[in-house]
């Protein structure tokens, strides 16, 4: 099974819901007798799923790290950070370390960065079709293609492709004394002569992403001037002189085909405040946003006890596209990216200024002008001067200050949600806001 692609078992057999096991055994038949839940013990993975077959741990993938130096990832490696997809990353790094104490040398567990943990994960859970990470499946040569190409008619016909039992029907097998289901090799054959089709979107899909707003910003300083009035100080005709700049493409600017333009759509972040006066934490972020209702974050019932620094939530911004948005809430910027910066679509804030220290933006000025503001207080006490001083890009909201006895965890679950109906009210509002400042900046438009 050297030539078996470890990564995309991996990935199917995740979806499918049968993940593989750790085993001792490079045997299908004493695979499951030899099962472990230690790394350290384990020298196999067994894979129930399209087929059973076992992958040995130190076979290399086609994923490559770049910590600290390019090499292919290992399938222990891969499967270890798979396991630990719902840990923090300190608590990540320390399982990592602790388990390669027990490990010998050649057989340790490499510790992917927090963005290639990201993309692996998700590519893994199937959310994203292509991770820059994961290096394309060789090809085969011209010959071998053509090959290919001639058989293809044979099987479409059904000829040349063998039969299993003389019916060409599956059959079962006994392993080991367990019945083993296989898949009929005429209707495999078939699979494999099948072409993957695909749409507009991914035909057209460029190396990276180009980034144009900075082309944006400098149509600003033309086309946002009202037309036939000259700039502040300026002599009349000069507004026509403008228009007429304009109109010409700006220096140095050549026209990109449309290949060059990713077709991928970006995860729309949003940042969270890490201070503990802050009504919104990741404790209890996604049970206010996604059900619409308000617990405190370090109630010990109702709110989520985690340590994940990284959440995801899935919304439809139905003015922008059908397809819902999965979007990203982070409460800190340690791992961002450069270009990270530019999916940040909102941030929460207690109206501390100290939030911002290790932003792009450090001044709330600058950085309320690229991003939407969020406050989100409860009703009675006033509004932060700060968060007024910070202009009409921070939006304000309030809601009902919790009442643990009409709301708390011996009220039912039904009647608690009813009390507490404005918190959906506001939620929308929270969304409305969003969903307006995305229309704005046109990144996500349909």
């Amino acid at each position: 099974m050297a030539s078996a692609d470890a990564l995309q078992l991996l990935r199917s057999s995740i979806s499918a819901a049968k993940q593989p096991v750790l085993t001792r055994s490079a045997d299908i038949t004493t695979a499951l007798d030899q099962q472990t839940s230690n790394f350290e013990d384990a020298t196999h993975l067994y894979f129930t799923h399209p087929t059973a077959q076992c992958l040995p741990l130190d076979q290399k993938t086609r994923f490559v790290s770049t910590n600290p130096d390019i090499v292919p990832v290992d399938l222990r490696s891969i499967f270890f950070a798979w396991l630990q997809k719902d840990v923090a990353v300190p608590e990540y790094i320390a399982r990592a370390a602790e388990l390669n104490k027990l490990l010998p040398e050649g057989q340790k567990v490499r510790n992917l960065i927090f963005v290639e943990r990201l993309d692996l994960l998700t590519w893994l859970e199937g959310a994203s079709d292509e991770s820059e990470y994961i290096k394309a499946v060789e090809g085969v040569d011209a010959s071998a293609l053509g090959d290919a190409a001639s058989r293809a008619a044979d099987v479409a016909g059904g000829a040349a492709v063998p039969t299993v039992g003389g019916a060409g029907v599956g059959v079962t097998q006994l392993i080991g004394g367990r019945p083993i289901k296989t898949i009929d090799a005429r209707l495999q054959a078939i699979y494999n002569g099948e072409r993957r089709l695909g749409n507009h979107n991914t035909a057209l899909r460029g190396i990276k992403p180009t980034d144009f707003s900075g082309v944006r910003k400098h149509a600003e300083t033309f086309l946002g001037r009202r037309k036939g009035m000259p700039a502040a100080g300026g002599r009349p005709g000069q507004a026509a002189k403008t228009s007429q700049l304009a109109a010409r493409p700006a220096a140095g600017m050549t026209k990109q085909p449309s290949s060059a333009v990713s077709s991928k759509r970006s995860d729309p972040i949003i940042l969270l405040s890490p201070s503990a006066s802050s009504l919104l934490r990741m404790s209890n972020i996604k049970t206010f946003l996604d059900t619409g209702l308000y617990v405190p974050p370090d109630h010990p019932t109702l709110s989520t006890q985690t340590t994940a620094n990284l959440l995801h939530i899935t919304r439809t911004l139905h003015s922008l596209s059908e397809k819902p948005f999965r979007f990203i809430l982070v409460d800190s910027p340690d791992q961002f990216k450069p270009d990270y910066w530019s999916r940040v679509v909102a941030v929460f804030t207690t109206g501390q200024s100290w939030q911002f220290r290790s932003y792009k933006w450090r001044e709330p000025q600058e950085l309320f002008g690229h991003v939407l503001g969020i406050y989100v207080g409860e009703k009675g006490p006033p509004i932060p001067a700060e968060v007024k001083g910070w202009g009409s890009s921070v939006k304000t909201y309030a809601v009902e200050r919790w009442d643990e006895r009409a709301h708390g965890a011996n009220v039912e679950p039904d009647t608690r949600t009813g009390r507490r109906w404005r918190d959906r009210e506001t939620v929308e509002e929270v969304w409305r806001a969003i969903e307006a400042h995305m229309r704005g900046r046109g990144e996500w438009k349909r």
